[in-house]
């Protein structure tokens, strides 16, 4: 059993198909069928069931499937910690950002703090919703991610880097703009501008909702927190924003806030990686840098207020 097998084996297992899985390991459909093959004759049990449209794990294959992740993963760590040996300097780090606005605001001079320290670091970064970054890290695909917390999943471990408490915002226009709270029936019968599905935020909200009882009317989902807050500066609707991050639109009459009665939602955001994984110096050092960017962002949004 190779690990080039059990690369084509999971490729093929994640992406449903051999010709989607040979793209995804860089080599040809017949290749990759022969690493399968060759697996097979191996364990002396077919791994999949071929349909006209996808393969579909068998028994053995599923048994197999978080073996082989663990055994990549353990491989990858493996070959990080001995290249680092060789030379600390090098070093390689994959990055999740299930936040826009940090990866648009502070994570520019982090890496670029990172670079200095590692000139010759492979550093990638990827977005996505919290729970895909989290399947990602599971997969052996990301190092590390910023998500939403909590992560429900006790194969990982996270930091807390900041916490924000959540509050409903409208146009200074809006009619209810001189309330200080809303009531979850209220809320709900507004034209709301969410988050997208997938994020920690947007469950709470979504849970908030089912616990009150009430349908919420929901007109937009967009992915930035910038895109939502511009939206409902135009008066396009109400939005939810962590009350921290929107201080600078309400000082300047941008935006008004209300309180959500009944509603306690923090917006958490943190760090998460594999537990008990290979914990490389570069990813450390990231931390490190990352939890100082976070002290000088509280700073500035309490100077803002």
């Amino acid at each position: 059993m190779e690990i080039r097998q059990l690369k084509a084996f999971l490729a093929i297992a994640e992406a449903k198909t051999f010709t989607a899985g040979a793209r995804k390991t860089n080599v040809t459909q017949a290749a990759i069928s022969m690493q399968i093959r060759q697996l097979e004759d191996e364990v002396g049990i077919p791994l999949f069931t071929r349909t006209p449209r996808r393969v579909i794990l068998t028994e053995a294959g599923e048994h197999l499937l978080d073996r082989a992740r663990r055994i990549l993963r353990e491989h990858d760590a493996a070959i990080a910690e001995i290249s680092e040996l060789a030379g600390a300097e090098h070093g390689r780090l994959r990055i999740g950002s299930a936040s826009a606005m940090f990866a648009t605001m502070q994570l520019p001079t982090i890496l670029q703090k990172l670079k200095t320290r590692y000139p010759r670091a492979e550093l990638t970064v990827n977005s996505g919703t919290s729970q895909t970054l989290s399947e990602r890290i599971m997969h052996g695909e990301l190092d590390i991610a910023f998500v939403s917390l909590p992560v429900e999943n006790t194969n990982l471990q996270t930091d807390l880097l900041f916490s924000d408490e959540i509050v409903a915002i409208a146009s200074p226009n809006h009619a209810l703009s001189k309330e200080k709270v809303i009531s979850a029936a209220q809320l709900a019968g507004e034209n709301l501008i969410l988050g997208e599905k997938g994020g920690n935020t947007r469950r709470m909200i979504d849970d908030f909702f089912a616990a009150a009882s009430v349908r919420p009317n929901v007109v937009m989902e967009l992915s930035r927190q910038e895109a939502i807050n511009q939206m409902v500066e135009n008066n396009m609707g109400v939005g939810i924003a962590g009350a921290k991050t929107v201080a600078a639109e309400i000082k300047a009459k941008k935006l008004i806030s209300w309180y959500i009665e009944g509603a306690e939602i923090k917006w958490d955001l943190g760090l998460t990686r594999l537990r008990g994984g290979y914990y490389s110096p570069i990813a450390k050092e990231f931390v490190k840098f990352c939890k100082e960017s976070f002290v000088e962002r509280e700073k500035e949004l309490k100077a803002k207020k």
